[in-house]
């Protein structure tokens, strides 16, 4: 048996998609390691989103494969928007938990230079109903021409803002799933739950906001606010999804989550 760069087998080497292959270089660089159930998750879910024509359509994902820092802070897209974890962190083959007061993954993703005004969609896959802060985002002062998902907030409430200065407010106490919220006009944006349509919300978009895009937490014009105690196996940030789109995306993203006995 040969092995060739990252631990691979030599042979394996052509059944990998070269961005899958990628991203595992990426890991190894940053001094992280991946099982080979985990790269065989990985490549097959590059696989699906390029085979759904959606693979174009994303600025970053984490897989949040690795259960460490190094693996989990890599973009599976490119070596653009590495993240940095900061404060308190639990890393695991299921995902990663943060503390709940300090814990958040920094993006470097700036929506005002990367993302689509009218074009946007962000997503998170959560393993837990913990009614804490949000998922993933960023806003400017005041939460103005907020761009974020809180499935659950601390009154039980969802709420949700996709370049805009309002988002909805509807009633919600089960958190985990796979959750989609996307834009693809002007006037509307929607918001997806493991597959189905949680809620359309008919508001206009206002601008993209210039602060960087954090996980587990929410961007408040550089102040952390909104920390999180929920376990995440999966986000992602990146151009809108029509309703086609975002069901295809949660075929892949749930595939991935099958293989990787992590489900929910």
């Amino acid at each position: 048996m040969i092995l060739a760069s990252n631990g691979i087998i030599a042979s394996q080497i052509a059944s990998f998609d070269a961005d899958a292959l990628a991203f595992f270089s990426r890991v190894t660089t940053a001094g992280g390691s991946l099982s080979t159930t985990e790269k065989s998750a990985v490549n097959q879910l590059v696989l699906d989103l390029k085979s759904y024509s959606i693979w174009t359509k994303m600025k970053a994902i984490y897989p949040m494969v690795g259960a460490s820092a190094a693996a989990c802070a890599q973009n599976l897209v490119s070596s653009s928007f590495t993240g940095t974890f900061n404060g308190g962190w639990t890393y695991a083959s299921t995902g990663v938990t943060p503390n709940g007061t300090s814990g958040y993954m920094n993006t470097g993703l700036v929506p005002n230079g990367n993302l689509s005004l009218n074009s946007t969609h962000i997503s998170a896959y959560v393993r837990n109903n913990t009614a804490t802060g949000g998922a993933i985002g960023s806003s400017d002062d005041n939460l103005s021409n907020g761009l974020y998902l809180n499935m659950r907030y601390i009154n039980n409430t969802h709420y949700t803002r996709l370049n805009s200065n309002s988002g909805g407010g509807q009633a919600n106490t089960a958190a985990a799933g796979f959750w989609v919220a996307s834009r693809i006009s002007s006037t509307q944006f929607k918001v997806f739950k493991s597959n189905t349509t949680f809620a359309t919300e008919n508001i206009n978009s206002s601008a993209l906001n210039s602060n960087n895009m954090y996980v587990l937490a929410m961007n408040l014009a550089n102040l952390g606010i909104e920390y999180s105690n929920r376990e995440i196996a999966f986000a992602s940030i990146g151009d809108g999804l029509s309703d086609t789109e975002a069901s295809n995306f949660y075929t892949a993203v749930n595939s991935f989550q099958v293989s990787l006995s992590r489900n929910v």
